[in-house]
């Protein structure tokens, strides 16, 4: 196990080290860099000044040049300042990285949570008229944009009933506190526990139906195993193992949605914080915000990998 871990996690070392070559590359590609927006907001620089500037922020060198100075300095933890908010990256990173965890773990375990328990009943209820609604709900949820959901959820929990904030993360003028961030919470892990648990009931009931007609399952229902021994031990836990493989891959498909989320709840995230750097033009910013989605992915699959492990003793990861 600690073999594997170790291999999984220089093969991502790897791959970062590739990501920050090609997002380098690709921001570097893009038209406009900080020096002409300075200059924009400033007619009165001189040629000599704009020439000045490119050299002294390494923008007059290779972008090869370039590169090789950022990862000299990003060994040593310095990842540069942000140009729109005049302070280093990770200063600027580390609040937004904070309300994303939240904001994502939360919906995380609620839509898997919600997903597993609709997907289970479905499956045992296989044919039935619970089973087409749950699937019908499912369906709903799978196709409603994220956007217009949220736009539903406002509408009718802030507007029309007032029980909830439409947006923001706080109480401005308040005392702050757990339960006030918590209810600004509320309607954006709605939005994405709907926007996600749809596709994920389909894919546990759907995993569900084929194992419950294994062989295996019809020999310890015949040796007298109880009904939720049948579905908790022997059939749900062999069904989760596509299952993770799907929420695994669609981690990144969540933190997308997550942007959508913030932007339509006005939570200053990741999602919202890469969306700004790169319209900004912000490229130290941008480039650590983006390097941090492929790591939550890397991160998510060694998950997935060590939870195949734990689910079925038969795959072995030595």
């Amino acid at each position: 196990m600690f073999r594997f871990i170790a291999s999984r996690l220089l093969q991502s070392a790897l791959v970062l080290l590739v990501m920050s070559f090609i997002i380098y590359g690709l921001i570097g590609l893009m038209p406009g860099d900080p020096i002409d927006i300075m200059v924009n907001s400033n007619p009165g620089y001189t040629a000599q000044d704009i020439t000045r500037l490119r050299a002294q922020y390494g923008l007059d060198q290779p972008l090869t040049t370039r590169y090789w100075n950022w990862l000299q300095a990003a060994a040593t933890l310095d990842f540069g300042y942000s140009r729109t908010y005049s302070q280093p990256v990770m200063v600027v990173m580390v609040p937004a990285l904070v309300q994303t965890a939240k904001l994502v773990g939360v919906s995380f375990v609620v839509f898997t949570v919600v997903a597993l328990t609709l997907g289970v009943i479905a499956a045992l209820a296989k044919g039935t008229v619970l089973d087409r609604f749950i699937n019908l709900l499912a369906f709903a949820g799978i196709s409603v944009p994220v956007f217009f959901l949220a736009l539903l959820l406002i509408y009718f929990f802030a507007v029309r009933l007032g029980w909830l904030p439409a947006s923001g993360m706080f109480t401005i003028g308040g005392e702050g506190g757990v339960l006030d961030s918590t209810k600004y919470l509320v309607l954006p892990v709605l939005t994405l526990t709907a926007a996600f648990a749809g596709r994920f009931t389909r894919f546990t009931r759907a995993s569900m139906v084929e194992v419950l007609r294994m062989d295996y399952i019809r020999t310890a229902r015949a040796k007298g195993a109880g009904k939720l021994r049948v579905v908790f031990k022997h059939a749900l836990r062999n069904a989760l193992i596509p299952v993770v493989t799907v929420l695994a891959l669609s981690f990144g498909a969540l933190l997308g949605g997550a942007l959508i989320t913030e932007t339509m709840f006005a939570q200053r995230g990741m999602g919202k914080l890469i969306y700004d750097a790169i319209m900004g033009n912000d490229f130290n910013l941008a480039l650590m915000g983006l390097l941090f989605a492929t790591a939550a992915t890397l991160l998510t699959n060694l998950v997935a990998d060590i939870a195949y492990a734990w689910l079925d003793p038969r795959i072995s990861l030595s």
